[in-house]
């Protein structure tokens, strides 16, 4: 029964075979003349027993096909597998060192961070963890749904439009809420979080070791950058807010050059994706180390009772960083993969 659940078309292919000849020992007995009947009587009774071994022979040769089994793909031996975690935690922290030595040159005077600024810095951290962990089970829960099949095809500008409404509506409704209120506080930030996972479900598609790798690499370079915008001058970094966002003008406008400029302008593509890949990770690692900062200074607003402490709004903006870095460094190891191709 497994096999014919295997292989449904086994029986059809051996009947067709077998059929195949019948009509000529069908034709030769109406062709041949009635002095030689008995003879060609005798000829196809004699040869009808290789053709049933024939077609009994096609009928196994069917099965066995369906039953042999693809061959599994071989599995990264533990040597390469702990030299690759050994290059991944070297480049790590040689990027901290060298994005420290570059970017933090002078650090705090103050003796150093507070205890109320790193509270509300790891509870910050701890919700932007737990969202992106949201979004990566439920994308994964979408995808084996279907959901990432009918986002493909759908129009690319329905899905620009809905996912931007989607995305910037929750985001507003949910700083908009007090932290005050936690149901319905978390419950928009929950929203938030499935709209990012709806529009994130079609890279399920790609390999997993390669989401694996543009995840680490994610982690490396904002848990660098975090790490220099914790340790360096109070409001060091915050004169960057001007032009981080015209920068951002300038990387979401070439994100959407595909829709409108024609496929015949090669050039000038190939130079919009460039500023989409490349400028978009060095503007979202500047908004990261900005973001980290401002953080910093709603703990002091907060400590001294301005504004209310809310870690939920603070992580959406890291969550927004993480993810636009996570894009990004996806398709450069697709590219960099597919020309080792």
């Amino acid at each position: 029964m497994a096999f014919l659940l295997r292989r449904p078309f086994a029986i059809t292919a051996t009947l067709r075979q077998a059929s195949s000849e019948a009509p000529a020992a069908v034709r030769s007995f109406h062709s041949s003349p009635l002095k030689q009947y008995q003879r060609t009587f005798k000829s196809q009774f004699t040869s009808s027993r290789p053709l049933a071994q024939q077609s009994r022979n096609v009928f196994r040769a069917t099965f066995r096909r369906g039953y042999m089994q693809e061959a599994q793909p071989a599995r990264p031996d533990a040597g390469e597998l702990r030299q690759k975690l050994i290059y991944g935690a070297g480049i790590f922290g040689g990027t901290v060192v060298a994005i420290n030595l570059m970017f933090n040159r002078e650090t705090r005077d103050d003796g150093g961070m507070p205890p109320f600024e790193r509270s509300y810095l790891n509870d910050t951290f701890m919700h932007t963890g737990l969202g992106l962990g949201m979004i990566g089970v439920a994308a994964r829960a979408l995808h084996t749904s279907g959901w990432s099949i009918r986002l493909m095809t759908a129009s690319p500008w329905l899905v620009i439009g809905v996912g931007l409404a989607g995305s910037i509506g929750t985001m507003m409704a949910t700083r908009a809420i007090s932290p005050e209120n936690y149901i319905p506080k978390y419950a928009m930030w929950t929203a938030f979080n499935m709209t990012q996972a709806a529009l994130l479900s079609p890279m399920m598609f790609l390999h997993p070791a390669l989401l694996a790798r543009a995840g680490l690499y994610t982690l490396g370079v904002m848990g660098s950058i975090s790490f220099v915008g914790a340790t360096a001058k109070q409001d060091k970094y915050l004169y960057l807010g001007g032009p981080l966002l015209a920068g951002l003008s300038v990387v979401f406008l070439s994100g959407l050059a595909p829709l409108v400029v024609p496929a015949t302008a090669a050039r000038t593509l190939m130079w919009s994706e460039r500023i989409w890949l490349y400028g978009g990770l060095a503007v979202f690692g500047g908004i990261t180390l900005w973001d980290v900062q401002k953080i910093l200074q709603h703990a002091r607003l907060a400590e001294r009772g301005l504004i209310k402490r809310d870690a939920v709004n603070e992580c959406i903006s890291l969550e927004l960083d993480f993810i636009n870095i996570f894009i990004r460094m996806v398709q450069i190891l697709g590219m960099q993969q597919n020309r080792r191709r």
